[in-house]
């Protein structure tokens, strides 16, 4: 092995925690940990009033309006993806 060979594994290894992806901290991580569990929320008290409603045990007005909200909020995270994945698509356009 010669030298070059061994200078660049030694750059690889320092280059490589500046690479590494840090997880979502500060305002911005919060917040996507919020909306993410708000969204988890939502869908679950819609499945839980669609389940009482199927036994008897909720009002119908009730259910209609957990399933609006769990529409609403499945129809947001669909914008919030379109619109990362344009990002995403608009970031690999850009000339290097």
């Amino acid at each position: 092995m010669d030298a070059r060979s061994v200078s660049a594994v030694q750059n690889y290894a320092a280059a490589r925690s500046a690479t590494r992806p840090e997880p979502a901290s500060g305002a911005a991580g919060a917040a996507i940990r919020s909306a993410a569990a708000d969204f988890a929320e939502t869908l679950r008290q819609g499945e839980q009033m669609a389940k009482a409603s199927m036994v008897g045990d909720a009002d119908p007005h009730m259910l209609v309006q957990a399933l609006a909200q769990t529409q609403l909020a499945v129809e947001t995270a669909i914008a919030v993806r379109n619109k990362v994945v344009e990002a995403y698509q608009e970031i690999l356009r850009m000339p290097i």
